[in-house]
């Protein structure tokens, strides 16, 4: 490959450390070096999302398991994350590799500048042919403003570097949709292309030391392919199937620009040749969850789930405004105002039906679009976010009325807009098919399928 690639690698806390013992899986760890710094003497750039820190810190302080208490974890984090850095900072100094730490809260995101900061410490580090190791700060991070788990904070991340690729590490090979340990008859999940078409087996919760999931892969999945990141969930013990997965990708890609090879002339994988109508899901058997035929084709990769990146990815600060952000209450509008946001005008109070929550100016907001002024909020479809030019106590008091009434009302007008179109992003959901009901143990979701990013 000559294409110089920037790929992120997730690996959760059951990649880290044994979950019985709570020690470094060091077999493991020793791998997934050898292969980043493979990646790096090819050219790519190289981000890891490490967990670990609260799994390090059990052995070093001889606990039997992770504590419920949050200051606890906190504590237990400030004591693992030097662990889990200076077995890092070991590993990769064998390689002469140099790695640097970086800790992020929401909180450091939710600013503009800091989180333009932040983009620019990775652009650098990247530059210099560091790799960044990054965690979430959980000393200081409470429920109300954690990411909610590694793989919404790698998603994120893949985001702010504009990836091309995120693996996402687990103890599975791929994705099936029923569980494999329990169905010999489960199929794995190849390709996604729709993931508001996918029904997959979501039944693992995750280990005892971790928060995330399969379901939480799917959502961090979901996350990076809108910011145009090719996302792949594949078996953390493999961490030599990252290249090869790379490799396989990319050759694709050249034999498709090309226009293929072969007798057909088409070299174009069959789940790519499908039919637009049908969900790009190629399903192949697996014997007892642990084998399949497929395997014995050499040209083909290792068995993975990968999901293909939106056409029309989100950038910058549209992503930012989308993901970077927590929403600190909700806007109820119209569909004319929709439409004007649409159409890339600003968002006026005469289009606002009524306002939940409570936040101050130039906070973020989620945008609701009723079918119709008195239709009940039930109804209502979120269709963005928004940084907001006044509190939520003045948008009560001017919604529905004109701009040029802002003034008499509430005493001063800093904007004739509630929020400028630069300050919104929007985007577009669509249903491939009916939500699987929340009591199965699979997953359906909408497909986020384009944005309107100014």
């Amino acid at each position: 490959m000559k294409k110089h690639l920037t790929i992120v690698i997730k690996l959760g806390t059951s990649s880290i450390v044994d979950e019985q013992t709570h020690e470094p899986l060091l077999s493991t760890l020793s791998t997934i070096v050898e292969t980043a710094v493979s990646l790096r003497h090819d050219g790519h750039r190289v981000v890891i999302c490490s967990s670990g820190a609260i799994g390090m810190a059990l052995r070093q302080l001889n606990l039997p398991r992770r504590p419920k208490h949050l200051p606890q974890v906190q504590a237990l984090a400030a004591v693992g994350q030097c662990k889990l850095m200076s077995m890092w900072d070991q590993l990769f100094g064998h390689m002469r590799q140099p790695v640097a730490q970086i800790l992020l809260g929401r909180n450091d995101i939710a600013d503009r500048t800091q989180y333009l900061n932040a983009q620019n410490t990775f652009t650098e580090l990247l530059h210099m042919g560091v790799i960044p190791i990054v965690n979430e700060n959980d000393t200081l991070s409470v429920q109300e403003i954690k990411f909610g788990d590694n793989d919404t904070l790698s998603a994120i991340t893949a985001g702010m570097v504009q990836a091309d690729y995120l693996f996402l590490m687990t103890d599975v090979d791929c994705l099936y949709d029923t569980n494999p340990r329990q169905n010999a008859d489960a199929k794995a999940i190849e390709v996604v292309e729709d993931i508001g078409a996918l029904e997959a087996d979501t039944s693992s919760a995750g280990s005892s030391l971790g928060t995330g999931g399969m379901g939480t892969k799917i959502v961090a999945a979901r996350l990076a392919t809108a910011a145009g990141v090719t996302t792949v969930i594949t078996k953390s013990s493999k961490p030599g199937n990252i290249s090869r997965i790379v490799q396989y990708v990319e050759a694709q890609k050249v034999a498709s620009a090309s226009g293929g090879s072969g007798g057909s002339g088409d070299s174009t994988p069959p789940y790519e040749r499908m039919p637009k109508d049908q969900p790009h899901l190629q399903k192949t058997a697996v014997v007892n969850g642990t084998s399949t035929p497929r395997l014995a084709e050499p040209s083909l990769p290792p068995l993975h789930t990968r999901f293909l990146p939106n056409p029309h990815p989100i950038r910058d600060r549209y992503f930012w405004l989308l993901h970077g952000l927590a929403p600190h209450g909700t806007v109820y509008i119209d569909q004319g105002a929709h439409m004007a946001l649409t159409n890339k005008a600003g968002l006026l109070p005469v289009g606002i039906i009524d306002v939940e929550g409570q936040f101050s100016q130039q906070e973020c907001v989620k945008l609701v679009a009723l079918p119709a002024r008195d239709s009940p909020f039930s109804d209502g479809e979120e269709v963005g976010r928004a940084l907001v030019n006044y509190s939520a106590v003045e948008l009560k008091r001017i919604r529905g009325v004109r701009s040029s009434q802002i003034a008499e009302i509430i005493g001063y007008a800093d904007s004739e807009y509630v929020a400028l179109r630069e300050s919104v992003a929007l985007f577009k959901r669509e249903i491939s098919r009916p939500v699987t009901p929340m009591g199965d143990k699979r997953f359906s979701m909408g497909r986020l399928s384009s944005y309107v990013d100014g």
